[in-house]
């Protein structure tokens, strides 16, 4: 066992390399905001008087404190549709070292927003620091995808949701009134993203370039087999080369696909769909509504006002501890049981949510119900569809296929985290109790849909997954020759 954790510690560092710098920072830039949401809204008007002499209406503040929000999502999607050029031309580990160049702008902005009397430089600095984000969470699951030996790889993969999940309850942590939720203290909170961008540009410099984007992109077969080494840790790395030159040679001639033309080829329908429907799902399933409810739940459950800023802190610890979980667990039951079993349970704790939400007048106990279902709910979010979903870029395109799909899943997930946050409040206005209903019905469709349509891929090689994709695609091309004996009569005299 030593032995092997003296081989793994090279895919260790990478994994910790790209992660501080990729999901940590979505799941840091996210949960930051919240902290210093009513200091940041009294700088607005605070400048806008200091320039006009007259205070902003109330409207007006919310309106510029929501463009500030929104743009975070709206950056993300510039990013993701900049994530697959970048990792074709510089490749994946040089992406993510030029990425920080973004995080550094957003950084100097945040941090002389305030001196500077400039609400505009915080709405243009989230606007690139989700430009950052949206790019770093495509690229570096490509890179752990393609630098993972094929039995460790959907728990390499899982890896970014364990980062996005940290950087969330770090977030959290440091947002506190003790650290750096204090009035005045919000320039240096928002400014603290640059703290993970100088740490991934000290250490990713030292790490190996995928293996996959060597060979078969670049075509370096020496550079590849110095890859292979170092991330492996032994020189027997000959099977894991022949199949990457065997991937080679089945994408031999082509070219990186655009992300429209994967809608276009019937070869890939089967991929695209599930990439469409589940990456949808992800967003859709109701989590983002779970969490804006547990401030409230926990004020009803008798958790004193000052408190409850550590009970929300517990929610972000659950997803953490369910993807570490999840990380354990995907490569024993594989991925199809937990993205079933996970929306399933999401399903079940989301109904006891709704049922407990509309009878909390009614009996004492409720809002302990509705408390509990939501770290039930989380837990079962982080466990099954928080990771597994990021995979499938990854495993059901091929090389020359797979930064097209990755735009597509980035542009996907950015556009509706956009369009949820833009429609929620009038969602929550709408349907009061009754919010989670829509949702409900989004985890069943991902499960059925699941169960019927997407192939198992634990322990195949990325070849063996488009084999198998590709007779799911063609049916009746897969059903063997046509029949070569004597002529069969299909019909009598009667």
């Amino acid at each position: 066992m030593l032995e092997k954790c003296i081989q793994g510690r090279v895919l260790l560092l990478t994994i910790c390399a790209a992660g501080i710098g990729g999901t940590f920072q979505f799941g840091y830039n996210l949960s930051i905001i919240n902290a210093p949401t009513l200091h940041i809204q009294e700088f607005i008007n605070e400048t806008w008087w200091a320039r006009t002499g007259q205070p902003l209406p109330d409207h007006l503040v919310l309106f510029v404190w929501s463009l500030i929000v929104s743009l975070y999502p709206l950056g993300g999607l510039f990013g993701a549709l900049l994530a697959g050029p970048l990792a074709v031309m510089l490749g994946r580990k040089k992406s993510l070292l030029a990425n920080n160049v973004f995080v550094a702008a957003a950084a100097i902005l945040f941090g002389f927003s305030r001196r500077a009397g400039s609400f505009e430089m915080l709405v243009l600095g989230r606007l690139l620091v989700g430009v950052s984000t949206g790019l770093s969470m495509n690229v570096q699951t490509m890179y752990l995808g393609e630098s993972a030996p094929k039995e460790l790889r959907g728990a390499v993969a899982m890896t970014p949701a364990i980062f996005a999940a940290l950087g969330i309850v770090i977030g959290q942590v440091v947002g506190l009134r003790e650290l750096l939720g204090d009035p005045g203290a919000w320039p240096l909170l928002l400014a603290s993203c640059l703290v993970p961008g100088v740490l991934q540009l000290a250490s990713l410099p030292l790490l190996p370039e995928s293996p996959r984007y060597l060979l078969i992109d670049r075509g370096d077969t020496e550079a590849c087999l110095a890859a292979l080494h170092r991330l492996r840790g032994t020189t027997n790395v000959a099977g894991e080369l022949a199949e990457l030159e065997e991937e080679r040679a089945a994408c031999q001639g082509q070219r990186a696909w655009r992300p429209w033309e994967l809608f276009q080829d019937r070869g890939l329908r089967r991929q695209v769909t599930s990439l469409v429907v589940l990456g949808s799902a992800l967003e859709l399933c109701g989590n983002d509504s779970v969490y804006a409810y547990a401030s409230s739940v926990f004020r009803e459950a008798g958790i004193p006002k000052g408190k409850v800023q550590y009970a929300v802190l517990g929610t972000g610890s659950c997803e953490l501890l369910a993807a570490c979980l999840s990380c354990v667990l995907i490569e024993r039951v594989g991925r199809r049981v937990l993205l079933i079993g996970g929306y399933c349970l999401m399903a079940c704790w989301g109904t006891v949510f709704t049922v407990a939400l509309c009878l909390q007048s009614s009996f004492p106990w409720m809002p302990y119900l509705a408390m509990s279902c939501i770290f039930a709910f989380v837990l079962s979010f982080g466990v099954g569809p928080a990771g597994v979903t990021g995979i499938l870029a990854t495993e059901l395109f091929d090389q020359k296929a797979r930064p097209a799909a990755y735009m597509v899943a980035g542009a996907l997930v950015w556009t509706l985290l956009f369009l949820v946050g833009l429609g929620f409040p009038f969602l929550k206005e709408g349907l009061s109790h009754f919010l989670y209903v829509p949702f409900l019905g989004v985890c069943v469709c991902a499960a059925i849909y699941t169960g019927f349509f997407l192939p198992e891929t634990k322990g195949k090689t990325f070849l063996e997954i488009s084999k198998e994709l590709h007779k799911l695609n063609f049916p009746r091309q897969s059903q063997g020759p046509e029949w070569t004996g004597p002529e069969v009569i299909l019909s009598t005299e009667l």
